[in-house]
């Protein structure tokens, strides 16, 4: 049941060929021109509210929720679902606190909505070295995992093949970047999220259908076939080896729900949206979008252990990165027709196009902010020709050593580096943009010390935690410097970053203080309410 037919490989195999040749002809076809910046950078706000939600949802279903939370799903059960339930919320909170206020604020990147308050290279380079430091080991995971999701699909076999499948993909996902822009790679988050939901749905209903339509029996049965027994369906499974599992997994969750929804390559779709209703609108479809795969990916999970087992899915792979795939091969029982192989070819190029999408979208938030953040505030009057070079040659520095890194850690385990882009989200950006949108005292000091000292507490606690060494399923099994009890950072970066921002406004003085809220005051109506949309 975990090996899928040469017939399947090779449908497989000229699928992926196919998907990769129309989406770069995508791109070539809907790149911007060499002098038009609003084009590359936003796609000229020219999407309707249905195709940028489902861009948003496209880029926020990356290849790490589908295969890891999946995973999660099928070896932890109720864990993995409320993982699942805290990134719907995420976007959630995105879509009713920060989505509005961050598409007034900004133009192209993070830096711009930071710096409408605080105008300065130091914010800007900050802001730039944050993207920087929360993406690169999301881009890592995707990209590491590629190469042995591709074997596993397609039954190669050997280090060398896998490395080439992550050398070669990676070359696609940055011709995305620097062809397609904005708008090139929304349109491949479009036809990857219609494939991965259309796909996922009609697995969820043969898997169903095979549990007679009952929910309660695909869950009893899941606990069964699991080798835990009740345990599966209570909290706790997922955390169990640690001392502190509850506050674990309750810390683990609140990372994901702060910082999911405020990574860079997320908050930069709120620019696409030409107004504050068409973002309001844009965010209605993804959050949709994102709930419907939560549904999905629970049932495919479950499905995978209730029909195969759990022992099964962790021999295949320990952290079950391979369990929706098996899920949905399992789907179909032993005998599989032409229709159900055409079916699940579906599956596995939706999930490849997952791969290629989240990367692409990834890579050009780095080479945005680099290209407009550092390179051009350097230069008072830069052209747009130029610029839009310097975004290109951008994707091609992020890329690069991203696909170099990710050849020398796919044989690791790639939770750490899933974690510390949460980890770094929750407690550096999201504390930033919070008080930066809605606190009128804050100064420039104060957002440098959310920012940096955030992103240095998370880089100094995580080696610490006990996804890196410590356990068989860490990073580094054979070492032990595990000193933090914890699989995040969270429980003492979050409050950590948000209390530097605070110190730091205070200890700027009451007279800059001040200075910054008539500044703010200045600019509220533009951020809060949308009255007007600088350029600036």
């Amino acid at each position: 049941m975990t090996e899928f037919s040469g017939s399947a490989q090779n449908m497989s195999l000229i699928a992926f060929t196919a998907v990769a040749t129309i989406t770069l002809l995508l791109c070539v076809m809907t790149g911007p021109d060499n002098d038009d910046l609003d084009e590359f950078y936003t796609g000229y706000g020219s999407l309707s509210p249905m195709r940028n939600g489902l861009a948003i949802a496209g880029d926020y279903i990356s290849a790490a929720t589908v295969l890891g939370t999946g995973g999660v799903i099928a070896l932890c059960g109720y864990d993995g679902i409320v993982l699942a339930l805290s990134t719907a919320l995420s976007l959630m909170l995105l879509m009713f606190l920060l989505a509005e206020p961050l598409r007034n604020a900004g133009r192209f990147t993070m830096g711009d909505a930071l710096a409408r308050r605080m105008p300065g290279r130091a914010v800007r380079m900050a802001a730039c070295g944050v993207t920087l430091a929360a993406l690169l080991p999301m881009m890592l995971v995707q990209l590491a995992g590629t190469g042995q999701l591709l074997a596993f699909m397609l039954g190669f076999s050997g280090d060398s093949l896998k490395t080439a499948c992550v050398l070669g993909l990676g070359a696609l996902m940055i011709s995305y970047a620097a062809i397609g822009g904005m708008k090139g790679t929304a349109l491949i988050q479009i036809l990857k999220i219609v494939m991965l939901l259309g796909s996922g749905a009609v697995v969820s209903v043969l898997i169903l259908h095979r549990f007679d339509w009952n929910p309660g029996t695909l869950f009893d049965t899941a606990a069964k076939q699991s080798g835990v027994g009740a345990a599966f369906l209570h909290s706790g499974l997922e955390f169990s080896g640690g001392p502190y599992p509850r506050l674990d997994m309750i810390t683990s969750q609140l990372s994901v729900v702060l910082g999911c929804a405020c990574l860079p390559h997320i908050t930069m779709r709120m620019y696409t949206a030409s107004s504050a209703r068409q973002v309001r609108r844009s965010m209605s479809w993804a959050v949709s979008g994102v709930a419907l795969f939560v549904l999905v990916i629970t049932v495919v999970g479950f499905g995978a252990t209730a029909l195969i087992g759990r022992a099964v899915i962790a021999r295949a792979d320990p952290q079950g990165n391979t369990a929706y795939l098996l899920g949905s091969r399992a789907a179909f029982g032993p005998d599989v027709s032409t229709a159900e192989t055409l079916l699940f070819t579906t599956v596995t190029t939706a999930i490849f196009l997952t791969v290629l999408a989240s990367v692409a979208g990834m890579i050009l938030a780095c080479a945005n902010s680099l290209a407009h953040d550092v390179f051009a505030a350097r230069v008072r009057e830069m052209t747009p020709r130029r610029e839009m070079l310097l975004a290109r040659v951008s994707a091609l520095a992020v890329g690069v050593p991203a696909v170099l890194l990710a050849t020398q850690v796919q044989h690791r385990s790639l939770q750490p580096l899933v974690t510390l882009s949460f980890c770094l989200g929750a407690s550096a950006i999201a504390p930033a943009l919070v008080y930066s949108l809605f606190w009128r005292r804050y100064t420039r000091t104060g957002l440098l010390c959310t920012l940096i000292g955030g992103s240095l507490s998370v880089l100094l606690l995580m080696p610490g935690t006990n996804l890196v060494s410590g356990s068989p399923v860490s990073a580094f099994p054979e070492a032990d410097f595990n000193w933090l009890p914890f699989t995040t950072t969270g429980l003492i970066t979050i409050p950590l970053g948000f209390a530097l921002g605070w110190l730091g406004t205070v200890a700027s003085g009451r007279r800059q203080a001040e200075e910054q809220r008539r500044q703010y005051e200045a600019v509220e109506g533009w951020i809060l309410a949308g009255a007007v949309r600088r350029n600036g």
